[in-house]
């Protein structure tokens, strides 16, 4: 991509990210949002905007370094099945990790393991469904990759909020980095595609013009 491309995928990412995430944070407490407002008090507001611009650009961060980590993955195993099957792996130990870590942290007397399993579960479930998303626009190749981002890069991100056990924070956050991480994704392959169709557009230019030219 070029440069005016990147800088558009930061902007929008940023928009759409910090916005889900304000919205959601006003949303979760929002009687008292508008008590503050309506006293004239503008600081609780404020900070739900820049937390989830903090998270945004956590996710924006994060995506950029597994682009750089999947060419990594790539050059060390080799072949496209080995590096899947790796991810695959990964996959299943994150969220095994998601459920254990905080039953370990945050469980009280009575609570099980299976408790915390629903948290891990509903970010399977998503993270599948953009996978297939992103596969059937692109090809089923990309299915695991875009999962391993969904789910094992989404939680790294989220690590920050997951030593807290606050609902609201933990809420807000997720629903950023989701929507943000969402969006990169799934954006990312259109913006490819139009510099391909911009340099074979070009290719077949030069070639036509090669043509017109009179030989010698």
């Amino acid at each position: 991509m070029n440069t005016r491309k990147v800088v558009f995928l930061f902007y929008t990412t940023l928009i759409i990210g910090t916005s889900a995430g304000f919205i959601m944070g006003f949303v979760l407490d929002w009687r008292t949002h508008l008590n503050d407002l309506s006293n004239g008090q503008f600081g609780g507001v404020l900070m739900i905007l820049i937390t989830a611009s903090i998270w945004t650009v956590i996710a924006q961060m994060g995506f950029f370094a597994y682009l750089t980590v999947h060419r990594f993955g790539l050059g060390i195993f080799k072949t496209v099945k080995l590096w899947t099957q790796v991810q695959i792996v990964l996959i299943g130990f994150v969220l095994f990790d998601l459920m254990f870590f905080r039953h370990m942290a945050f469980a009280e007397e009575g609570q099980s393991m299976l408790d915390f399993a629903l948290v891990p579960l509903l970010l399977l479930a998503y993270g599948v469904l953009i996978a297939y998303i992103k596969s059937k626009d692109t090809n089923w190749f990309a299915f695991v990759p875009t999962l391993f981002f969904m789910v094992v890069v989404t939680t790294v991100e989220w690590i920050p909020a997951l030593r807290e056990n606050d609902f609201t924070f933990l809420t807000t956050s997720i629903v950023t980095l989701l929507v943000a991480n969402t969006w990169q994704v799934l954006v990312l392959h259109r913006l490819q595609e139009k510099d391909d169709n911009k340099e074979k557009q070009g290719n077949m230019s030069k070639k036509q013009n090669n043509k017109a030219q009179p030989s010698k």
